[in-house]
């Protein structure tokens, strides 16, 4: 069973070539002017992915002792529902993904207010619910074409982050990102 389970896992290489990717695209988009925004604009949605595969460990665990798991994120809003839609077996839905104006909409009008509200609605500050809200009342989607977003989400839907290795994998190469930022003489390492 360990060799099945190693063997499902994306190669280190995977991750530097999605980070290298988004950036290409973000390069290409009118909303995002410097490097501090691809880091921006590329962890708001790396945390929604976090979040949802965060989540479907959850509901594993709790599956596994007998317990309900009542998600955070309401369904409409989750990752699977709205930026990763997929058919009964397991492939990209194309006809449900939303794209275009129709995402940046959603992203804009839906998703963000939605986020938005958890600070204002957490129990306390150590709640997820609240670092949730609190993260996304300081941000703003930059990424004004739906198409260069779905395109972002296409190669971040690829990345897991289930394991020890996977996320240490990720913030290794994102650390690296906003050391060079700093590197390159912006205030950028402070991000």
């Amino acid at each position: 069973m360990f060799f099945t389970l190693r063997a499902q896992l994306p190669p280190p290489a995977m991750f530097e070539q999605v980070f290298k990717n988004v950036d290409d695209i973000l390069w290409k988009e009118a909303g995002c002017q410097s490097e501090l925004d691809y880091v921006e604009q590329t962890s708001w949605i790396l945390f929604l992915k976090y979040l949802d595969d965060l989540e479907k460990d959850r509901q594993v665990k709790a599956e596994l002792t007998g317990k309900p798991y009542e998600f955070i994120i309401a369904k409409p809003y989750r990752w699977e529902t709205w930026a990763a839609p997929k058919t009964k077996d397991g492939k990209s839905d194309h006809h449900k993904a939303l794209t275009g104006d129709d995402l940046t909409q959603f992203v804009d009008n839906k998703i963000f207010p939605y986020l938005k509200k958890f600070k204002a609605d957490a129990e306390s500050a150590n709640t997820l619910e609240y670092k949730v809200g609190e993260i996304f009342s300081e941000l703003k989607n930059k990424i004004q074409s739906g198409y260069n977003l779905r395109e972002i989400i296409n190669l971040i839907d690829q990345l897991r982050f289930r394991t020890h290795a996977e996320k240490h994998e990720m913030s290794h190469l994102y650390e690296d990102k906003i050391k060079n930022m700093g590197n390159a003489g912006r205030n950028g390492g402070e991000y």
